[in-house]
Protein backbone atom coordinates (compact mmCIF):
# COMPACT_ATOMS: atom_id res chain seq x y z
CA UNK A 1 0.00 0.00 0.00
CA UNK A 2 1.22 3.55 -1.33
CA UNK A 3 2.33 6.07 1.78
CA UNK A 4 -0.78 8.87 1.97
CA UNK A 5 0.22 11.95 0.11
CA UNK A 6 1.38 15.16 2.66
CA UNK A 7 -0.17 18.20 2.29
CA UNK A 8 -0.15 20.18 -0.99
CA UNK A 9 2.57 22.86 -0.88
CA UNK A 10 2.26 26.10 -3.57
CA UNK A 11 5.23 26.22 -6.39
CA UNK A 12 6.65 29.46 -3.82
CA UNK A 13 7.36 26.84 -1.20
CA UNK A 14 8.64 24.16 -3.34
CA UNK A 15 10.96 27.28 -4.56
CA UNK A 16 12.46 27.20 -1.69
CA UNK A 17 13.61 24.10 -1.42
CA UNK A 18 17.22 24.28 -2.42
CA UNK A 19 18.81 20.27 -3.40
CA UNK A 20 22.18 19.94 -4.83
CA UNK A 21 24.35 17.78 -6.26
CA UNK A 22 27.14 15.84 -3.63
CA UNK A 23 29.18 12.95 -3.40
CA UNK A 24 29.08 10.57 -0.40
CA UNK A 25 32.42 10.32 0.81
CA UNK A 26 32.15 8.13 4.17
CA UNK A 27 29.53 5.98 5.62
CA UNK A 28 29.64 4.99 8.62
CA UNK A 29 27.08 2.94 11.19
CA UNK A 30 25.56 5.24 14.28
CA UNK A 31 26.99 3.69 17.58
CA UNK A 32 24.11 2.59 19.47
CA UNK A 33 21.49 2.31 16.71
CA UNK A 34 20.38 -0.54 14.61
CA UNK A 35 18.99 1.80 12.02
CA UNK A 36 20.63 5.51 11.79
CA UNK A 37 24.08 6.01 9.29
CA UNK A 38 25.86 8.66 9.28
CA UNK A 39 26.96 10.50 6.05
CA UNK A 40 29.84 12.99 5.20
CA UNK A 41 29.00 14.35 1.97
CA UNK A 42 31.14 16.67 -0.15
CA UNK A 43 28.45 19.43 -1.42
CA UNK A 44 31.13 21.85 -2.93
CA UNK A 45 31.53 23.58 -0.04
CA UNK A 46 34.17 24.58 2.12
CA UNK A 47 33.86 21.53 4.60
CA UNK A 48 31.76 18.43 4.20
CA UNK A 49 28.39 17.99 5.36
CA UNK A 50 27.54 14.88 7.97
CA UNK A 51 24.16 14.00 7.45
CA UNK A 52 22.57 11.39 9.90
CA UNK A 53 19.69 9.26 8.04
CA UNK A 54 18.04 5.60 8.37
CA UNK A 55 19.51 4.17 5.29
CA UNK A 56 20.47 0.70 7.00
CA UNK A 57 17.20 0.92 8.04
CA UNK A 58 15.74 0.65 3.82
CA UNK A 59 18.78 -0.46 2.28
CA UNK A 60 20.75 -4.11 2.61
CA UNK A 61 23.28 -2.97 0.65
CA UNK A 62 23.80 0.51 2.28
CA UNK A 63 27.47 1.00 2.42
CA UNK A 64 27.69 0.59 -1.41
CA UNK A 65 26.43 4.48 -1.76
CA UNK A 66 29.70 5.51 -0.45
CA UNK A 67 31.80 7.62 -3.53
CA UNK A 68 28.41 7.42 -5.16
CA UNK A 69 26.80 11.24 -5.79
CA UNK A 70 22.91 12.14 -4.88
CA UNK A 71 21.04 14.78 -4.41
CA UNK A 72 20.61 16.38 -1.10
CA UNK A 73 18.66 19.00 0.19
CA UNK A 74 20.86 21.38 1.57
CA UNK A 75 18.98 24.25 3.06
CA UNK A 76 17.05 22.50 6.30
CA UNK A 77 18.41 23.66 9.74
CA UNK A 78 20.46 21.57 11.33
CA UNK A 79 19.49 19.55 13.95
CA UNK A 80 21.09 17.09 16.61
CA UNK A 81 20.40 13.40 16.51
CA UNK A 82 21.66 10.80 19.01
CA UNK A 83 24.15 13.46 19.75
CA UNK A 84 25.47 14.14 15.83
CA UNK A 85 24.93 17.41 14.50
CA UNK A 86 23.35 16.52 11.70
CA UNK A 87 22.68 18.82 8.14
CA UNK A 88 19.73 17.10 7.43
CA UNK A 89 19.71 16.75 3.87
CA UNK A 90 17.74 13.31 2.84
CA UNK A 91 15.38 11.36 3.99
CA UNK A 92 16.04 7.35 3.72
CA UNK A 93 15.38 7.19 -0.06
CA UNK A 94 18.79 8.49 -2.26
CA UNK A 95 18.28 10.39 -5.17
CA UNK A 96 20.93 9.52 -8.00
CA UNK A 97 21.47 12.14 -10.70
CA UNK A 98 21.71 10.20 -14.26
CA UNK A 99 24.97 11.45 -14.98
CA UNK A 100 28.06 13.39 -12.54
CA UNK A 101 27.59 16.70 -11.75
CA UNK A 102 30.25 18.98 -10.13
CA UNK A 103 29.41 18.86 -6.48
CA UNK A 104 27.05 21.68 -5.32
CA UNK A 105 25.21 21.45 -8.60
CA UNK A 106 22.11 23.10 -8.10
CA UNK A 107 19.50 20.68 -9.38
CA UNK A 108 16.61 22.35 -10.94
Amino acid sequence: MAAEVKKEVSFDVFGQLDFRAGTILKVEDVEKSTKLTKLTVDLGEEEPRTIVCSLREVREDYKTVEGKQALFLVNLAPRKIMGIESHDGIADTLLFPEHSLPNGTRAS
